[in-house]
């Protein structure tokens, strides 16, 4: 799994007319899933990202209760060293992908953490105000 982890200021997703997830003075999180991703990749993938030091003054997420905005983000497998047009294979289908990042939100939330999140499959319009900039890649 993959996350590329933003501090914002704030963050929403938008499906159509609805605001289906919004926060402010967080963590907007992009998730990415390849095939052999498990269950416990996404629980270590959690404690990370709710741990992560990327705060003001050194702090975690976890450590300041700041929120998090969860986007599945398939795009973070895509693969363009051949050209110019990206391959998607390194990416799960969306049948194995759905479960993982329900898995990931699950193990934020059980930290204690307040999560909100985009829709899977869906066509979404995300916003944010990066603080900083500050942009962390983690893998697991």
């Amino acid at each position: 799994m993959r996350a590329l982890v933003q501090t914002v200021s704030r963050a929403s997703v938008t499906v159509g007319d609805e605001v289906v997830g919004k926060i402010e003075d967080g963590l907007l999180v992009l998730v990415g899933v390849t095939h052999d991703d498990t269950p416990e990749k996404a629980e270590q993938l959690a404690r990370k990202t709710y741990e992560l030091r990327i705060l003001d003054e050194e702090k975690s997420a976890a450590d300041i209760r700041a929120p998090l905005l969860v986007v599945s983000q398939f795009t973070l497998y895509g693969d363009a060293r051949k050209g110019r047009r990206p391959s998607w294979t390194a990416a799960a289908p969306a049948e194995r992908a759905e479960p993982l990042i329900t898995r990931y939100v699950e193990a934020l939330r059980a930290r204690g953490a307040t999560v909100e999140t985009g829709r899977f499959r869906a066509h979404m319009l995300v916003e944010s105000v990066n603080v900083g900039p500050r942009s962390v890649w983690l893998e697991i």
